[in-house]
């Protein structure tokens, strides 16, 4: 009992000296408990909404502001009807609407005009949530005012509905999950294998006391940063394609033949990321311990905040832009976009210049502090 005891006490004294792990272990539950009462959401509010009216009569503008009154779309209007499915590939709308210029004619005549309605197929549970909302377009305040008979007219029949509202569900129509959610795991798998394996690369040598041999040695502190994040590079790059080819064969993930020059510029600029910040997560760590809950603390809120399981829509406002700090927010986007939207890579030039950033900026941080470790 008085061996147990004192290793007890011993590991106490040994969290003790340690406070930064003291505080990845008190913080990250408070962090989740946050994240998840107040901040994930799966249903989303202001959504993006791009709208081409062609009619422009007092019916079509009692069927906007019934969507408008909602206030769970946000509309703007676009030049044609190609433009909204344009819009919502490219990502800056989630839905679209479309009235043709014959609306109101065929309405007057009780033909019944049809008013096309377009949701985002990418995220099932979004696509979902967005035609339960349509609803709106449908409701009784707006139609009430669209029935017309003629009292003279004989055996006119009159449609319980004066319009259509027909539903075109894009890029994934039949709401598949697996196409949603297996691009993102290659992210995430990626993201675990590069931030842990790169996480304790330099601390390891601390640990070990290996480091002052590597400095006395010719080579330069850069030459010393690239070759520890190489070999790491390689491995998740090849991490990268097997996972990805395990996806598009067991679970039938499209790969259309214009995605593959963006998924091997995507594979460069994320995995160079997500090595270049477990490399600076290795340097500020003290011991593998310390880099291995810091990785952690980072993985979490990336899966969390990144839209890769809820819509970063559904978050409140000023949570927001935190998921565009995150690296794996922009691999989300490029990969399913390449995938399955089929957007054309000049649409996600920002995507892939904010990758390219994070990589320079951890790797100049990294050499930054390693220099000054040194001095």
């Amino acid at each position: 009992m008085d061996m147990i005891n004192a290793i007890f006490k011993k590991e106490l004294l040994t969290l003790k000296r340690d406070p930064r792990l003291i505080g990845f272990l008190l913080f990250m539950p408070i962090l989740l408990l946050l994240l998840f009462g107040y901040a994930l959401k799966i249903e989303p509010s202001n959504v993006k909404m791009a709208y081409f009216d062609e009619d422009k009569t007092f019916f079509t503008e009692l069927i906007k502001t019934s969507v408008w009154q909602e206030g769970y779309f946000d509309l703007y209007e676009v030049n044609s009807q190609q433009e909204i499915i344009e819009e919502i590939r490219s990502g800056n709308a989630k839905a679209g609407l479309y009235i043709s210029k014959n609306f109101s004619s065929e309405l007057m005549e009780n033909n019944q005009p049809t008013v096309e309605f377009y949701v985002d197929g990418t995220m099932p549970s979004l696509t979902t949530a967005m035609k339960n909302k349509s609803n709106s377009v449908t409701d009784e305040s707006v139609t009430s005012s669209m029935y017309f008979l003629d009292e003279n007219a004989s055996n006119i029949i009159i449609a319980d509905d004066p319009f259509i509202l027909e539903t075109t569900t894009l890029f994934n129509p039949d709401a598949n999950e697996t196409w949603f959610f297996i691009p993102g795991v290659i992210g995430v798998l990626i993201m675990q294998i590069t931030l842990l394996l790169a996480g304790i690369s330099v601390v390891r040598e601390k640990e070990n006391q290996t480091m002052e041999q590597l400095l006395v040695s010719p080579i330069s502190k850069i030459e010393f940063i690239l070759g520890k994040i190489l070999p790491y590079i390689l491995i998740a790059l090849f991490e990268f394609y097997f996972i990805l080819s395990l996806g598009c064969i067991i679970f039938d993930i499209p790969f259309p033949p214009n995605a593959y020059i963006g998924i091997v510029i995507l594979s460069f600029v994320y995995v160079s990321a997500m090595i270049s910040l477990g490399l600076f997560i290795s340097i500020v760590s003290q011991t593998q311990q310390q880099a291995m809950f810091l990785a952690i603390f980072i993985i979490i809120p990336s899966i969390l905040l990144s839209g890769f399981m809820f819509p970063i829509e559904a978050m409140p406002t000023f949570i927001q832009p935190v998921a565009y700090f995150i690296p794996f927010t922009y691999f989300t986007e490029i990969i399913r976009s390449l995938l399955i939207k089929q957007t054309m890579m000049s649409d996600l030039i920002f995507e892939y210049v904010m990758l390219i950033l994070y990589s320079g900026v951890f790797i100049i941080l990294s050499i930054f502090k390693f220099k000054k470790q040194l001095a």
